[in-house]
């Protein structure tokens, strides 16, 4: 599980870097390998407007805890400082 938290006023950052971002998840979409993603909108709305982002989840199955890891740190959203933190942390699928 991979929780990338959003700096202050990320917004603008995270538009411009939202289709490096993306590519880098169809990788995973296309290796059968994601299980969830979506972002963490900063009202209850499923277009939050100005409003923005407070974050991004990701699940999705790697080899190890250190390939997830190394995989999150490589993103695009850190580089650009659209995440301030990043949280990666075992996940075990339960349902469905």
């Amino acid at each position: 599980m991979i929780l990338g938290t959003d700096a202050p006023d990320a917004l603008p950052l995270r538009r411009a870097n939202r289709p490096a971002h993306l590519a880098r998840v169809d990788v995973l979409k296309a290796q059968d390998r994601l299980l969830l993603v979506g972002p963490l909108p900063a009202v209850d709305s499923p277009d939050p407007g100005d409003a923005g982002f407070t974050g991004s989840l990701i699940v999705a199955q790697f080899d190890s805890l250190a390939a997830a890891q190394a995989w999150a740190m490589d993103d695009p959203y850190l580089h650009a400082g659209a995440w301030a933190s990043v949280e990666v942390r075992p996940f075990l699928k339960v349902f469905p």
